[in-house]
């Protein structure tokens, strides 16, 4: 691995953390807010790309288990993971593989504005939410001793959010690769 690859992943995973501390936005009736970390995991997956996209996401992954307060609320150590949102923060990284590798193959390749953004929103909604969504909802499920549509339809309430950020992120992503393109010369 390269300096500068080593130096992208640390910055994303700090990227991350920055995101993750931003103060949440709170739902009515639900008791948990909405929070931009996987604004990060969309970023990271989509500018970085499949391999120091996930890695950018594990290392935010490891600062958490070791306990650093890098998490929502600043919160960290493993109990975190034990708990109904762990499923969501280890689905984070898989999130950040697969947005990366559609990205590299939806957007990066596209000749047309319009068909690169758009294939970022497709790699940054079934990277960022659908596989995050795939490992965190039936853990959610297994944890609360909760029905799994229960559980879907208790994470429902976060898709349209979710989707703005990929929104959001795929714009980021399309800009930034314009000027420097980090996605084509990733591993």
């Amino acid at each position: 691995m390269k300096t500068k690859d080593t130096v992208l992943i640390a910055l994303f995973a700090a990227l991350i953390v920055v995101l993750s501390l931003m103060p949440p936005i709170p739902l009515p009736a639900i008791p948990v807010p909405v929070t931009l970390q996987t604004l990060g995991t969309m970023l990271a997956g989509a500018m970085l790309g499949p391999v120091r996209g996930g890695l950018a996401c594990l290392l935010y992954l490891l600062l958490a288990a070791i306990g650093l307060p890098v998490l929502p609320g600043g919160r960290g150590g493993l109990g975190v993971f034990f708990g109904p949102t762990g499923g969501f923060l280890v689905g984070m990284a898989l999130g950040a593989c697969i947005t990366g590798w559609l990205a590299r193959h939806l957007a990066a390749r596209a000749r047309h504005a319009g068909l690169a953004v758009a294939g970022y929103v497709a790699a940054c909604v079934v990277g960022g939410i659908l596989a995050v969504y795939a490992i965190g909802i039936p853990w959610l499920a297994a944890v609360t001793q909760m029905e799994w549509s229960k559980a879907a339809l208790a994470v429902a309430a976060f898709v349209p959010g979710d989707v703005l950020k990929a929104v959001v992120a795929a714009w980021v992503a399309w800009r930034v690769e314009r000027v420097w393109p980090m996605l084509r010369e990733s591993p």
